[in-house]
């Protein structure tokens, strides 16, 4: 009866992993969204939004939270923090109020990022900069946040 029950979890988890969910336009979300799937946003969330996956923001979304995902492409307005470990596109209309960690980082024409950019391992690169933040405070030097239009 075991190998029945693995057999069917499995089962689940792949087609929760490739399960693709929308927020449209008009629809506000308040409480964190996660999935193992694509998902995209084209309306408002106030909370977090993770993925193992994809996360899509249209023009015209807005998040307020932190995004955590694999891969991101981001049209619309972000206030929070961003940790993509692979892959993160921002498109001309991207507004991004908040620090982003990723691993690869896409900046077209028009973007508009105001926090600071970490790239490379995201994992290791967030710990260190906890730490380091931590020690710096203490040496009062304070972080100064990049402004950026592109």
């Amino acid at each position: 009866m075991s190998l029945f029950s693995n057999k069917d979890e499995s089962k689940e988890e792949v087609v929760r992993n490739n399960s693709t969910n929308h927020i449209g336009k008009g629809t506000e979300i308040r409480g964190d969204l996660e999935t193992g799937g694509i998902i995209r946003i084209d309306g408002k969330v106030y909370g977090n939004v993770k993925s193992k996956s994809k996360i899509n923001l249209g023009e015209g979304s807005y998040v307020e939270g932190n995004i955590i995902s694999q891969n991101a492409e981001v049209s619309g307005e972000v206030k929070g923090k961003l940790e993509i470990t692979d892959m993160l596109i921002l498109k001309p209309s991207a507004v991004i109020s908040g620090d982003i960690f990723t691993g690869k980082l896409i900046i077209e024409a028009g973007a508009v990022l105001n926090g600071t950019c970490k790239m490379g391992d995201i994992k290791s690169s967030h710990i260190n900069s906890n730490s380091n933040n931590n020690s710096k405070l203490n040496s009062n030097q304070q972080k100064q946040p990049t402004k950026a239009t592109v």
